[in-house]
């Protein structure tokens, strides 16, 4: 198997989409010749010309609706917004038509739509190109929300929502993009719509989802090796669909819960999990459930100023050991 990077995953499968169904399309700014800002359409335009690798104006509000009349007619568009940020301007396109269109239409259309974007931090990008915007769709009806942690993942998961007949909202984080790197098995076929268990452990749950999946790791075998809590680490992949069957086997074991995300501690996804531990769970649970998420300000340019704003391996370390000891 090979091994790649997170972003040579996502190129990965974009390309052998583009081989496999001639009705895929690639669009957005700076795809062709330019390869991408973060070089996850690197040489898509060579290999399959300027009619399905599409450089798009700087309007975010139009070539999202252009993509999605063009999925309504047939078509599996992969739109790139270049950064998660820039999509609040097509969020009418999106919420208003993308995801209404299969209801509206009582299934006449559908529309096979991925949009993807680099979200989050860990690049230093500043306020207007940092921010984790997730739970935002993952409120929205009709939309499918994807968020892989490893390049396994980025490969498989954007394969399958490519071929998924809803819209889905791909969220890649960019801070993985060229610092996460594993093995990729091309062969092995659709991994579904649910959540993994990414590390075993006894004495607590933790999910958690993207970049902050790895600092969870970081923090849950810092614990271990100190002679801590066992953590048991759930990988969400996707905030919607959301695998409570998964996060449910695993409070079985370890009745405890904690949520780990790099959105905005308030109104974050995070809460939509404690919620759903605490009203269907309540017997499970042997101390409070804790959320671990970014602070309600935006996210500063300076490296140390970052990791004083999102959740970092620090602090997610004691929030865990704090809830092992309650």
């Amino acid at each position: 198997m090979p091994e790649m990077k997170y972003a040579e995953a996502v190129r990965a499968a974009l390309a052998a989409e583009l081989r496999a169904d001639d009705d895929v399309l690639i669009m957005g700014e700076e795809v062709g010749a330019l390869g991408g800002v973060f070089t996850t359409t690197k040489d898509l335009v060579e290999e399959f010309g300027e009619e399905r690798v599409i450089d798009t104006p700087i309007s975010e509000n139009g070539f999202v609706g252009w993509s999605i009349g063009l999925a309504a007619e047939g078509f599996r568009p992969v739109v790139e917004i270049m950064f998660s940020d820039f999509v609040l301007l097509a969020l009418d396109q999106i919420v208003n038509l993308g995801a209404k269109v299969s209801f509206m239409s009582n299934g006449q259309f559908n529309v096979p739509l991925v949009i993807r974007m680099p979200g989050g931090g860990g690049t230093n990008h500043g306020p207007q190109h940092s921010q984790s915007l997730e739970s935002i769709f993952a409120q929205v009806p009709g939309l499918v929300v994807a968020m892989p942690a490893t390049a396994a993942d980025a490969y498989w998961m954007l394969r399958d929502s490519i071929r998924t007949d809803d819209p889905v909202i791909f969220i890649e984080s960019k801070g993985l993009y060229f610092r996460e790197s594993g093995e990729v098995d091309e062969g092995e076929g659709s991994r579904g719509f649910g959540a993994r268990v990414a590390r075993p452990g006894s004495d607590l749950t933790v999910v958690s989802a993207g970049r902050m999946l790895h600092r969870v790791l970081e923090a849950a075998e810092s614990l271990a090796a100190a002679g801590g809590p066992s953590c048991e680490v759930v990988d969400l992949r996707y905030i919607w669909p959301l695998d409570t069957e998964t996060i449910a086997g695993s409070l079985a074991r370890t009745n405890k819960l904690a949520v780990v995300h790099e959105p905005v501690e308030f109104s974050g996804w995070g809460g939509e999990v404690a919620g759903w531990a605490a009203e269907t769970q309540f017997e499970q649970l042997d101390g409070p459930i804790v959320r671990l998420g970014a602070k309600r300000v935006p996210i500063p340019f300076q490296p140390h100023l970052e990791d004083e704003v999102l959740p970092s391996v620090e602090r997610i370390e004691a929030t865990l050991n704090d809830l092992h000891g309650y």
